[in-house]
């Protein structure tokens, strides 16, 4: 199983990125997709998860109404718009997979069973 992230780069404060997160047919039809981040010395956050069928998304709280995740099954493929980007943000954002739905504990790594390699996210002037 395999999850490439991209979309990731060097934004000024108050600008957007949209992450994308490729994976396998197999994987986007019968699995939810969560997005993580890491920034240095800190453990890894949850951010948002979207269920196997879209229907459902959830969001941490500090990202709230700045972050957008989608997801585009016919391309294979799970997306998180961040706008109103803050030095905050920055850190390594990872996806990854687990079965069916994230509405139990959506931002707990170890339910998730398939991760990416991470995609670098800094958010600086």
């Amino acid at each position: 199983v395999q999850l490439v992230e991209s979309g990731g780069g060097l934004v000024q404060p108050g600008g957007s990125l949209r992450l994308s997160c490729a994976a396998s047919k197999f994987i986007l039809d019968n699995y939810a997709i969560g997005w993580f981040r890491q920034a240095p010395g800190k453990e890894r956050e949850g951010v948002s998860c979207i269920s196997d069928s879209g229907g459902i998304a959830y969001y941490t709280d500090s990202v709230k109404g700045r972050f957008t995740i989608s997801r585009d099954n016919a391309k294979n493929t799970v997306y998180l718009q961040m706008n109103t980007l803050e030095p905050k943000d920055t850190a390594v954002y990872y996806c990854a997979a687990r079965p069916w739905s994230c509405s139990s504990t959506p931002f707990v790594p170890n339910r998730y069973d398939y991760w990416g390699q991470g995609t670098q996210v800094t958010v600086s002037s």
